[in-house]
């Protein structure tokens, strides 16, 4: 077998790259040179490559494990490792991220600083921080504009959206960005837009009365995969951040209340845009946890969402940075 150098496993951007593994009930282990894991049939022990060099995360749920071996692989091919529960639930104790998983992020002394240097030098400045939360927000804006009132949506058959009424809404928290004062300004507008998105989606598949609730045994379908789906767009966003060189800490917007809020910051790009939409028809369509994930991993391949994530981190951090002016 080839050898290969940890720079030649990075060669597949991690904003091309096609996989996001969620594991469970597995081993994951190094055989004959591969990252494979490892799982139970009767009587038989079935091995299944991860092909590393064209994943971006790799999510280990209920029952898993993983070798030292398989954790030095995925760090030379720069993969995020996470631990988590089952289908992305409950909360546990983080390292990097306070929310459900746990992420061990790849070392490496040869990350770009370019982005961390620009991104510090306004950090310290609450208007400057205000200015880069609202300029999130206006991409978490055009992204509900962009896939909710698509070609792609308005072929949902199960999903009859009230297009003026998103229209108004969003127009209406546009307005209200623009009178914002500080974070917690934001903040408020962000939840009561959310708001009104889970009201416009429930109506769209006459889902009912809903509430939104997290981490509890009895919540309801739609609730479940919204978990299931944001914790998949968290592993993107630490991906992001990691590829960037940002650590999760410097939030523009959650960090009063989470350490790793620069995570919740960058996943709230595409969320509401292709998560929230998503759960509500999968969960009238009594999909299972499994086709629902398949179905998020396949809109955030089709809609680009790491490239997104990476290049507004990019646009956000040369646009509002202090160095060299």
């Amino acid at each position: 077998m080839n050898d290969f150098t940890p720079s030649e496993l990075k060669t597949i951007l991690h904003s091309k790259r096609a996989n996001l593994y969620y594991l469970e009930y597995c081993r994951v282990l190094v055989n004959g040179g591969r990252v494979e894991y490892l799982t139970d049939e009767g009587n038989a022990s079935l091995y299944w490559n991860i092909p590393i060099a064209n994943t971006t995360c790799v999510m280990l749920g209920t029952g898993t494990s993983i070798t030292q071996a398989a954790m030095r692989e995925l760090a030379k091919a720069g993969v995020l490792v996470g631990f988590c529960g089952g289908g992305g639930s409950p909360l546990f104790a983080a390292n990097e991220v306070e929310v459900s998983v746990s992420w061990l992020n790849s070392q490496s002394e040869y990350r770009p600083t370019e982005y961390l240097q620009q991104w510090v030098s306004f950090w310290f400045s609450d208007d400057a921080r205000l200015k880069a939360a609202i300029a999130f927000q206006k991409v978490r804006i055009a992204q509900i504009r962009k896939v909710w009132l698509g070609a792609a949506m308005k072929r949902e058959r199960a999903f009859s959206l009230d297009g003026a009424a998103l229209d108004s809404a969003l127009l209406r928290f546009e307005a209200q960005l623009a009178r914002c004062q500080s974070t917690t300004d934001v903040l408020a507008q962000e939840a009561s837009l959310t708001k009104m998105l889970y009201k416009l989606a429930g109506n769209a598949v006459c889902y009912g009365e809903f509430t939104r609730a997290k981490h509890g045994s009895g919540i309801d379908m739609a609730n479940r995969f919204l978990d299931h789906g944001n914790y998949l767009a968290y592993g993107l966003a630490a991906t992001a951040c990691w590829v960037i060189g940002l650590p999760h800490g410097l939030s523009v917007l959650h960090g009063k209340t989470r350490r790793g809020g620069l995570v919740f910051d960058v996943a709230d790009l595409i969320k509401d845009a292709l998560i929230l939409p998503q759960a509500f028809i999968a969960a009238m369509a009594g999909e299972e946890e499994q086709e629902f994930r398949q179905r998020i991993i396949g809109s955030f391949n089709q809609h680009g969402a790491l490239d997104l994530m990476i290049e507004t981190l990019q646009s956000v951090a040369a646009d509002l940075s202090e160095v060299g002016r």
